[in-house]
């Protein structure tokens, strides 16, 4: 397939586009602003796909500029819709990844797609939102939307949790502030999603909504015993109150029911191996 990828040279895009070439494909990176509609429209008409898998999106909840969720989670991606529904000879699939992030603070585990979204913060809400308005193109365009879970691996910034604590171990820090050590949650490998996210532009049904999840969670206590283990270094870990959030989730994680019936069982990796691959990046 010739595969148009946006976000190719983000952290999930990097992988994704050795995994599909890995397997064969032709992969084509979006190289226009997705804020610039006319520029978007000119990429996609040269690319000319057969399959598209849309990653780029500002992902971090944390992001200073909360109208950039929007205008580049929604306005870009329907930018990215419109020069799409323009091609003579529509893609096969369009592959848009969403978020977990969607459901937001379910009492209740594991999370199906059937589970009504709540989202708590702008990122979470501009997924939704993304999500709501590529529905409206689903007479133009065979869109599939995926929603994966927490997940990590080599390549994957600091300033989310994994990367940060495996920074701290491999560069004997010493000491890291954190929030409840107690709360549990999935930490997916970069390669299982990437897999999955492959697997569903050949099998995924047009407009149906996948999680891409383990259904197993870990607590970040979990997560510091395997990095002492896998390190011999000890990490002095000070919980800092205003990482606590109020009425947080106990436990969070998702159903791979839906997923697992559409394209069967996806490769996993045991956490241990994902945090040791990420070490040796070091």
């Amino acid at each position: 397939m010739r595969i148009l990828l946006t976000g190719a040279d983000g952290f999930t895009g990097l992988i994704f586009k050795g995994w599909a070439e890995n397997a064969g494909h032709e992969v084509f990176s979006l190289r226009a602003d997705l804020t610039d509609k006319a520029a978007v429209i000119d990429d996609v008409m040269m690319i000319n796909p057969n399959a598209v898998v849309h990653l780029a999106a500002i992902s971090f909840v944390g992001h200073s500029n909360e109208t950039a969720f929007y205008g580049v989670n929604v306005i870009g991606t329907m930018n990215l819709l419109e020069a799409l529904s323009g091609l003579p000879n529509k893609p096969s699939c369009v592959l848009l990844a969403s978020s977990a992030n969607v459901y937001g603070n379910c009492e209740i585990s594991p999370i199906s797609e059937a589970q009504p979204p709540a989202p708590v913060n702008h990122y979470a809400m501009s997924k939704l939102a993304m999500e709501c308005m590529a529905k409206t193109y689903l007479d133009r365009l065979p869109i599939v939307i995926a929603r994966p879970f927490n997940y990590t691996g080599v390549g994957q910034s600091p300033q989310f949790l994994i990367p940060k604590l495996v920074d701290h171990f491999a560069t004997k820090a010493g000491q890291i502030e954190l929030g409840n050590l107690h709360v549990e949650r999935e930490f997916n490998d970069v390669r299982m999603v990437c897999d999955s996210y492959l697997r569903l532009l050949n099998n995924g049904i047009v407009g149906e909504v996948y999680n891409i999840c383990s259904g197993r969670p870990f607590t970040l206590q979990d997560v510091i015993l395997m990095l002492e283990k896998l390190t011999g270094a000890r990490l002095d870990v000070k919980v800092n109150s205003a990482f606590v959030r109020t009425n947080e989730v106990h436990k969070l994680y998702g159903s791979s029911s839906k997923l697992d019936s559409c394209i069967g069982p996806s490769t996993t990796y045991e956490l241990q191996d994902t945090l040791e691959w990420m070490l040796h990046s070091y």
